[in-house]
């Protein structure tokens, strides 16, 4: 059940993964030269709102050493690699391991 709820996430991430890297390209094509729109940018174009909540419970519940360099440095790279690392990691994480018993059977 927890497999098949993160192949989801990760199916979902690599869809947006994707739709960023293709508008990313289209700009680069249409301005001539190297578009990589960060995560900050993408965010902020959809749902600002959030962004400063998740600043808020970020530097309030946690630490504020965790927002100011990590998650700027994070919020700084583009969208379809942020994206497209957490689809890798779900699809990681939600793979189906043989056993070594199994191997010997080709199951």
């Amino acid at each position: 059940m927890l497999g098949a709820l993160f192949r989801l996430v990760a199916m979902v991430c690599f869809a947006i993964a994707l739709v960023a890297g293709v508008l990313d390209l289209a700009r680069s094509i249409a301005d001539q030269a190297l578009v990589l729109t960060p995560l900050h940018a993408d965010w902020l174009r959809y749902s600002p709102n959030s962004l400063g909540l998740v600043h808020d419970l970020i530097v309030e519940r946690i630490h504020p050493y965790v927002w100011s360099p990590m998650a700027e440095r994070l919020l700084a790279a583009p969208t379809w690699s942020i994206f497209g690392i957490i689809s890798m990691v779900f699809a990681m994480t939600a793979r189906r391991r043989k056993h070594r018993w199994q191997e010997n059977f080709g199951a």
